[in-house]
């Protein structure tokens, strides 16, 4: 390093900066910026991914509608490649606006569908992602109950207090939710008690390789007991096997989401019907 008058001279980063540190920041704001230039070119799409019965996987009980990002030359960019730059800025609440616009439209015209749309905590209290909530139930009255809004167990527990209240307030309008990532070590039990969850969703780190994994089945059945004690219907994620299926259907899950039974697609079922019934 140059030494100018017995000191080190501060390099392009600052004294004592962390070029880790900065590489990461640095990475989060192109980022940022991809995001909102799609969000303001309309480039967000939303992809589904079946959630089926635990008795009967050929039974599909709903979807989840999972935010996607196009870059610019059209390459999908799943939420796990973004949403954690973005969650904690209000960029990140002008996307769960967007997913639940989508999500909400989607009910309208689909009236068989049943579909959960992710959110995140910090959204609650947001005046335009309300707005948002009040024009979509207003175009039908069977949307909300087709609506299950799935809130991170990391998310829910920055404002315990505050998604009591929230979802208190929705219930009542017919909304379900569910807890999304349950056992990912971050629920207060002290609050959990309180939430009143329609539906747990277990955590794919328990639930990949399960039937062959003593310590992994110990703890999902303590995860499916605290949901039947409380009276909340599980859902077992990044289900990819049938050994870990079989397994599962044999402990009594309720539903059963991942890769085995249909990966997320932004041409569901439903989109593909009606563009034929069109053509």
């Amino acid at each position: 390093m140059a030494v100018k008058g017995g000191r080190p001279r501060a390099g392009l980063l600052g004294a004592g900066a962390n070029p880790l540190a900065y590489a990461i920041s640095e990475n989060d704001r192109q980022t940022m910026a991809m995001v909102q230039a799609a969000l303001q070119a309309g480039r967000l799409r939303l992809a589904y991914q079946p959630v089926v019965s635990g008795a009967d996987p050929d039974k599909v009980a709903f979807h989840e509608a999972l935010i996607r990002v196009l870059d610019e030359t059209g390459r999908v960019i799943p939420a796990r490649d973004f949403i954690d730059a973005v969650e904690g800025q209000e960029l990140g609440r002008l996307i769960d606006c967007a997913a639940l616009d989508m999500g909400l439209r989607a009910l309208a015209r689909n009236p068989a569908l049943r579909l959960s749309v992710n959110m995140s905590a910090r959204s609650i209290g947001y005046a335009r992602w309300m707005k948002t909530l009040k024009r979509g139930l207003a175009a039908g009255p069977t949307i909300g109950e087709r609506l299950i809004l799935e809130i991170t167990e990391s998310s829910a527990m920055l404002v315990p207090e505050l998604v009591i209240a929230f979802m208190d307030e929705l219930q009542a309008e017919g909304i379900a939710f569910a807890l999304d990532d349950f056992g990912a070590g971050y629920t207060a039990f002290r609050y959990f008690k309180d939430f009143f969850f329609d539906i747990i969703k277990i955590d794919g780190q328990f639930i990949r390789g399960i039937h062959r994994d003593p310590d992994n089945q110990v703890l999902t059945q303590a995860l499916l007991s605290i949901g039947r004690h409380f009276d909340m219907f599980t859902v077992a994620e990044s289900v990819e096997t049938v050994e870990d299926a079989e397994y599962l259907r044999g402990i009594g899950v309720g539903c059963m989401q991942g890769y085995l039974f249909g990966a997320p697609t932004t041409k569901p079922v439903w989109v593909e019907e009606g563009a034929r019934m069109s053509a």
